[in-house]
């Protein structure tokens, strides 16, 4: 069964336009990553500034090694300076609605 992964990000005030490019920076090699099934990052309607990345992966082996690479760890290091707080990622499995629900 694959992994999901949901992170909410909250820039500080005037580094919203940074992280924006920053996001868009990482979802390409990430997305490039064996084990990756999906990586989308989000923009709020409601509130526009604030982010969100969802990504599936083949198994909890590959979200921690995408932890790891240099796109990832120059990501995490630039958000230290973007973000309102740290990076928490909620790892989730996929129970109901959809392809695959209720799945393992």
């Amino acid at each position: 069964m694959s992994l999901h992964s949901i992170v909410r990000l909250e820039p500080l005030p005037g580094k919203e336009a940074a992280l924006r490019d920053e996001l868009l920076r990482v979802n390409g090699p990430s997305r490039a990553e064996i084990g990756c099934l999906g990586i989308d990052v989000f923009e709020s309607l409601r509130a526009p500034f604030v982010f969100a990345i969802h990504s599936e992966w083949t198994d909890e082996a590959s979200l921690e090694l995408h932890a790891t690479l240099p796109h990832t760890v120059r990501f995490l290091a630039a958000a230290e300076t973007l973000l309102t707080h740290p990076v928490q990622g909620l790892r989730l499995r996929h129970i109901g609605g959809g392809v695959g629900a209720g799945r393992g």
